[in-house]
C-alpha cells in the first residue's frame, strides 16, 4: 500500500509518497499553502492520483511531548483531510524531520533551498521503519 505523507509549514507543504510495497520514502512535490481547506483537497486529490491508501501528517512536538503551535496547526489540516477523503488519516510525530533532511541535503552537497518534500520523506520513512508490519494491498 502506497502511504502518503504531509510536511505541512506557514508557506509551503512538503509531500512524500512511499513505493507500493510500503517501504521505502521518497521526496514527491511542494504545494504553496493557500488556506487549509484548499490544501486538504489538493493533498486529498494526489492521494487518489497515486493511490496512496493512507496519508500520514507530521505533528510537531514540543519538550513537554504535547503539539506545539506548528503541531496544533498539522492537527487541523488532519481534521480538514478527514472531511475530504474516506482515507484514514494518522497524525505522525515529526520534530526535527526538516533538520534532518537539511544534514542529508548538505551531505550530498544538494540544495538545501527546498527541503520541504525531503522532510516529509523523513517523516515517512520514520512512520514505515517503525511500522514494517503495515496492511499490504
Amino acid at each position: 500500500m502506497r502511504i502518503l505523507a504531509v510536511d505541512p509549514g506557514d508557506k509551503r507543504i512538503g509531500l512524500a509518497l512511499s513505493d507500493a510495497t510500503g517501504t521505502i520514502a521518497s521526496p514527491l512535490q511542494v504545494l504553496a499553502h493557500k488556506s487549509r481547506e484548499a490544501d486538504a483537497a489538493r493533498i486529498a486529490a494526489l492521494a487518489a492520483e497515486h493511490r496512496a491508501g493512507r496519508i500520514i501528517v507530521g505533528q510537531a512536538l514540543g519538550e513537554d511531548g504535547r503539539p506545539n503551535l506548528s503541531g496544533r496547526k498539522a492537527a487541523r489540516l488532519a481534521g480538514a483531510l478527514r472531511a475530504v477523503t474516506s482515507l484514514p488519516v494518522q497524525l505522525w510525530e515529526e520534530s526535527y524531520s526538516t533538520q534532518e533532511a537539511l544534514a542529508a541535503r548538505r551531505a550530498l552537497g544538494a540544495s538545501t533551498q527546498v527541503v520541504d518534500a525531503h522532510a516529509a520523506a523523513v517523516i515517512l520513512q520514520d512512520y514505515l521503519d517503525a511500522n514494517p508490519t503495515a496492511p499490504q494491498t
